[in-house]
């Protein structure tokens, strides 16, 4: 059983036990957190479509942990008018694990 759902601006397809980075969330390390815009669910041969959202479609999720990504360089460059901006940067994220997908 697996569903898409939609979270953060980006769309990720989801299964129970499975482990996912989404941007970051609200909430404290060991809470749960619900998503309830799931687009897709499906169970074997039978597959439930939103349009654009299912009613009644649910994730739960427990949050592990929250940290950042791998740093990124930004550069601006402009040859011949000595121009150079050099930053960094680390978008934070929130790790969560699946624990229930439920159906309407």
């Amino acid at each position: 059983m697996y569903a898409v759902i939609a979270t953060g601006g980006k769309q990720y397809r989801v299964e129970k036990g499975g482990v996912l980075r989404i941007e970051k969330l609200a909430a404290e390390a060991g809470s749960t957190v619900e998503f309830n815009e799931v687009l897709l669910i499906a169970d074997g041969d039978q597959v439930r479509v939103g349009s654009p959202l299912l009613t009644g479609g649910r994730v739960l999720a427990t949050v592990e942990k929250h940290a950042k990504g791998d740093k990124v360089s930004v550069i601006k460059f402009r040859r011949r008018k000595h121009y150079l901006r050099q930053k960094t940067h680390r978008q934070p994220f929130t790790e969560v694990r699946i624990t229930e997908i439920s159906a309407p």
